[in-house]
């Protein structure tokens, strides 16, 4: 069975390479990550430009798997198996890695695995926290995405109970850090405003959560609309905008929707523990939040450690090794990259 298996993530903006080492228990060891982030390129558009990204991964990719290998101790030559990301992502970014890890298999004569993006900021947490219990649930939030999710087997079995219909908490977050005038990503800047800010300053709307709406779907379109009306109100007013005031109510309103849904479908399918991953898993609210009602509710709160989530080659080479350790087949060298690759489909 392979043993060292180098992961290649390329979805988005951040090249990233992960080396792990499956051991026997089939527990798995994280042994380098290497990001290249492209983010300060897309910055001045207010966000991802794919053929910038693109580019930046054509640059990045060879530079980043020499920094992952020395600071890992390792060579080529010791890798078993390559893992990277076949989807979902943007198209362009996708083929960069993909060509790159087929190259890599290809010139080594090892297995190769094309693996969902979204699965790996599941299986990342293994690094940190062990295996998975045999059932649990995951909340997925970043910026293209918002979902949760059932897992019943991290390597085949995992299933979407709810996405968002419009905006992912992410985008949303850059959205109104645009209105704020904080600075791309908005994730991080509005996190910091809201910590000197009133939460319950503006009753900020919480999306789809009346009593007809679908019980585990998102929506933070109409948020971040209010958001915008709220500071264009008050502009007209000729009032000066409290930042830190409606960064926290926003915030407090996504964190509110989130955790509150993933607390309901944790009970209704009789699940104890739950996952939050994905970048905005990094939110200080959120984490604070989710801490407060798991432990209400008697769930058990698994959250990665900032660094590993968001977009890195750490999260595709440990969902490389518990794809390897269940024994399912390695993709063929003439698969393709798939944008729209559904959750459902861990590997390809």
């Amino acid at each position: 069975m392979p043993r060292i298996i180098m992961g290649i993530e390329s979805s988005c903006d951040e090249t990233g390479v992960g080396l792990v080492r499956l051991h026997d228990d089939n527990t798995v060891e994280l042994l380098a990550d290497e990001v290249a982030s492209s983010v300060d390129q897309h910055a001045r558009f207010g966000g991802v430009v794919p053929e910038v990204a693109s580019r930046a991964h054509l640059e990045a990719m060879v530079p980043t798997v020499e920094r992952a290998f020395a600071k890992a101790g390792l060579k080529l030559s010791d890798v078993d198996a390559i893992a990277v990301t076949a989807g979902p992502g943007l198209a362009g970014a996708l083929l960069v890695g993909v060509a790159a890890a087929k190259a890599y298999a290809a010139a080594l004569d090892i297995p190769l695995y094309g693996v969902n993006h979204l699965a790996g900021h599941i299986a990342v947490d293994t690094l940190q926290h062990g295996p998975l219990p045999e059932r649990c649930l995951a909340l997925l939030v970043s910026g293209g995405h918002t979902q949760l999710l059932l897992v019943d087997d991290i390597a085949s079995e995992i299933t979407e109970l709810g996405s968002t219909v419009d905006d992912a908490a992410g985008e949303a977050y850059d959205k109104v850090a645009r209105v704020l005038g904080l600075p791309y990503p908005g994730g991080p800047p509005i996190d910091k405003a809201a910590k000197n800010g009133d939460g319950a300053a503006i009753a900020f709307p919480r999306g789809m959560t009346g009593p007809r709406d679908a019980k585990f779907d998102f929506s933070f379109s109409g948020l971040k609309t209010a958001v915008a009306r709220w500071v264009e109100g008050a502009e007209r007013r000729g009032e000066d905008i409290p930042v830190d005031d409606v960064a926290a109510s926003f915030q407090e309103a996504v964190a509110d929707v989130l955790t509150m849904k993933a607390i309901r479908a944790a009970k209704e399918h009789g699940v104890d523990t739950l996952v939050i991953s994905g970048g905005v898993a990094a939110n200080s609210r959120l984490s604070e939040l989710a801490a407060e009602r798991c432990a209400e509710a008697g769930i058990t709160l698994r959250v990665p450690r900032p660094r590993l989530c968001t977009d890195n080659g750490a999260m595709i080479a440990a969902l490389g090794a518990h794809v390897v350790a269940a024994g399912r087949p390695r993709a063929s060298l003439d698969f393709s990259a798939n944008p729209a690759l559904p959750v459902q489909i861990v590997s390809i």
